[in-house]
């Protein structure tokens, strides 16, 4: 019996217009009994909804989940979950907090507070009973949270990217705590999913990756790992899985980027461009520079050389392969051409090759830039170009792309914009 299994999830939301907009896509998978598993994705990709779906706080459109072989509608006793916003009441203090979920339970309160005294202690936190949320460090809050789900004695553990709002060594400890729990066998657990856009924290802590794509989320790939634990973030074989899972996620998620540039010259019109400013092109490009030797540079290198995570980079990594300032394949990033001239050349020249290029393989540019010239010297609203991308995009999501266009629009100097009336036109554009 699988510890949880879910069959042919899919999930939508209803835009404004009436149509649906999909972020998970027919995600099918089981987690057996022992199992530590990482879904690992860029923000946005639909990994919270899917776990939030497992925990029966969201419905799924399509699909069943299944708890121990018993479909799941709402809430399970038997499943926590771990945020990364900590999700503390600020005005209950840490005993109190890691009660919270004894009391949903009509646990009495003798019980309640014997127990939620037991799961302070080992999450160690002794010590902090009656102190308030706001007299904690961020990872103390956090240890607050898994106390609070680990006080409900749950066979499954979910955790929503968990640590990433801790820094470095506070994250570390917390993690190593968490893993000593498992290991030790001194709670209820008979799994652990938990979400993350870290590759490192992924390959430490988990039996088995899920790799997560976007627009729709979808599981891309697996990766079984069978190292034993503790493991070290310097041992080859971690850095190899590291690796593999650079070139898992860089085939799928960049190299379909690459076939479209290859065969039809541009992406489409509705294509959700990533949010990223002309200093991360032009930065990364120096990088790229700055390690290459007589062949492509090795992503996992770069990502330590920059100190980036897959959050930050990719999108990075999309933009350059879009613009064909760079390839991006299998794990590796090579600078075209285009990308050299263009770190190369002064700042007017910089402009004028990014114009060619911007028109060349962003449709919305080419779009933009047309219809202000129909305009004959006219200024156009922003709303008009957004409300065309609504038809692809959420609201706020439509203003995102069109803020991301502006921005590289004006770099370019295809187009001018007033940020206070929120016109565009070509004035002013040389």
């Amino acid at each position: 019996m699988s510890l949880i299994e879910l069959n042919n999830i899919s999930h939508y939301f209803d835009k404004p217009d009436g149509q649906p907009l999909h972020v998970i896509e027919q995600v099918n998978f089981k987690m057996e009994n022992g199992e530590i598993v990482a879904l690992l994705g860029q923000s946005g990709s639909g990994k919270s909804t899917l776990l939030r779906i497992l925990a029966g706080l969201i419905a799924p459109r399509q699909g069943t989940v299944m708890y121990q072989s018993q479909p799941v509608y709402g809430p399970v006793q038997g499943i926590a979950m771990v945020f990364q916003s900590f999700a503390l009441m600020p005005w209950l203090t840490v005993l109190q907090n890691v009660e919270l979920g004894l009391e949903a339970q009509k646990i009495p309160a003798a019980i309640r507070r014997e127990r939620a005294l037991k799961a302070i202690d080992k999450i160690g936190m002794d010590g902090f009973e009656s102190a308030y949320p706001k007299e904690l460090s961020g990872g103390m809050r956090q240890r607050v949270g898994f106390a609070r789900a680990l006080v409900t004695e749950p066979q499954l553990l979910l955790m929503d990217e968990p640590f990433s709002a801790l820094d470095v060594l506070t994250a570390e400890s917390l993690r190593n705590d968490l893993m000593e729990l498992w290991h030790a066998q001194d709670t209820q657990m008979k799994g652990i999913l938990f979400v993350t856009h870290n590759i490192e924290e992924a390959i430490l802590m988990a039996d088995r990756v899920l790799v997560f794509g976007s627009n729709p989320g979808c599981i891309k790939g697996e990766l079984k790992i069978n190292l034993p634990q503790p493991r070290n973030s310097q041992d080859p074989k971690v850095l190899t899985l590291i690796d593999d899972v650079y070139k898992m996620m860089t085939s799928q998620r960049l190299g379909t980027i690459k076939a479209h540039v290859r065969i039809q010259t541009k992406v489409g019109f509705d294509y959700r461009l990533p949010d990223v400013g002309i200093a991360e092109l032009i930065g990364l490009l120096e990088a790229v520079e700055e390690l290459q030797q007589k062949g492509p540079v090795d992503l996992p290198l770069l990502a330590d050389y920059i100190r980036l995570n897959i959050d930050d980079l990719f999108p990075v990594l999309e933009a350059l392969s879009l613009l064909q300032l760079a390839h991006v394949s299998e794990g590796d990033i090579a600078m075209t051409a285009e990308g050299q001239e263009f770190l190369n050349a002064d700042i007017t020249n910089k402009k004028i090759l990014f114009a060619k290029l911007l028109l060349a393989h962003i449709p919305l540019a080419e779009h933009i830039h047309s219809v202000l010239q129909a305009a004959h010297g006219e200024k156009v609203s922003e709303k008009e170009f957004e409300q065309e991308l609504e038809a692809y995009f959420t609201e706020d999501e439509a203003k995102r792309v069109l803020a991301t266009m502006i921005d590289w629009g004006r770099y370019a100097e295809i187009f001018a914009y007033d940020y206070n009336s929120g016109l565009m036109s070509l004035e002013d554009v040389n």
